[in-house]
Order: structure tokens, then C-alpha cells, then sequence
């Protein structure tokens, strides 16, 4: 199943947690942070602005991108996890 988000909003899978530290150290699952990073999957149609017309997206499918951790909602999709969140709550797009 595709998620195509609505207006400003963006869908972005999450990347994957590291499962060592730098020393080595391998990290149980409950020790580990989620991370900040993730893959953009869908955008909305973009921002409407009070004269009817839409504000295009900075951000484009398949962009990594870096946000805040309490950034979006996190939804299930298909048993895996995706986070939708307005396109302004994304801080840069990683290159």
C-alpha cells in the first residue's frame, strides 16, 4: 500500500538505528535512540495559499532528509513503520 499524504505533509521512513556504538559496543534494542534521518516516500500536493494557488515542495521522493525527534506521527503501513509530518517540521535535506 502506497501513503500519499495530503497538502504540506510529507511521508519519510525512518533509517535504521546503529546497532554498535563507536567502541564497539553492541546496543540492545531498548538502549538504542530512534533516529533523526529518513527517506522521504510520498509528498503531498503542497502548501495552499489563501489565493487557491499551492506552494510546491522543497523536499522530493527519495530525499534523505533530518528531522527533530518528536517530529510527525507515526502510523504502520503494511507491518512497517512511517512517520507523516508537515514539510516545515523537515530541518535539511542530506545529500
Amino acid at each position: 500500500m502506497k501513503v500519499i499524504p495530503l497538502g504540506d505533509k510529507v511521508a519519510v521512513k525512518r533509517l535504521e538505528a546503529d546497532e554498535t556504538t563507536a567502541g564497539g559496543i553492541i546496543l540492545p534494542d531498548s538502549a538504542r535512540e530512534k533516529p533523526q534521518q529518513g527517506r522521504v516516500l510520498s509528498v503531498g500536493d503542497g502548501r495552499l495559499l489563501q489565493d487557491g494557488s499551492r506552494v510546491s515542495h522543497q523536499v522530493q521522493e527519495g530525499d534523505r532528509v533530518l528531522f527533530s525527534p518528536w517530529a510527525g506521527v507515526e502510523i504502520i503501513v503494511d507491518q512497517e513503520e512511517v512517520l507523516i509530518m508537515k514539510e516545515e517540521e523537515v530541518l535539511a535535506v542530506l545529500e
